[in-house]
């Protein structure tokens, strides 16, 4: 199966940024497959529990705030790479993974979260 990775790159970031930002039930209607496998553990598992994991992430962070960095594809995965920052300044560095089916929607998601330290050991970015 051929994936359009460009198209991927772009669907994952929309998805992402429409949950992120408020509307995590028009992020599942537009770019959600039939099925959600979720490996976040503070998720549940499935669309219902995305929906309101996200709808409860914008009543109560109303304020935060995304930038998406950099996104890459391969085969049937896109990983997306971002800086969030939330509520008295807390900043995150995210990386998110999704993986497509063969229609090009959303099947299933990883993510790994680190917090932005106030101090480094060396003078490099984290983006």
């Amino acid at each position: 199966m051929h994936h359009d990775l460009e198209a991927n790159k772009l669907n994952a970031i929309a998805f992402y940024r429409t949950a992120y930002l408020g509307n995590p039930s028009k992020a599942v209607e537009d770019y959600v497959g039939q099925e959600y496998i979720q490996h976040n553990p503070l998720v549940g598992d499935g669309k219902q529990p995305f929906i309101d994991y996200f709808e409860a992430m914008a009543r109560d962070y109303p304020e935060k705030s995304i930038e998406f960095v950099r996104a890459v594809a391969e085969g049937d995965l896109v990983a997306v790479h971002t800086h969030q920052t939330w509520p008295g300044n807390e900043e995150y560095v995210t990386m998110d993974f999704f993986r497509f089916d063969n229609e090009g929607k959303i099947v299933e998601h990883w993510d790994s979260i680190q917090m932005i330290p106030n101090e480094s050991k060396h003078d490099n970015p984290m983006y």
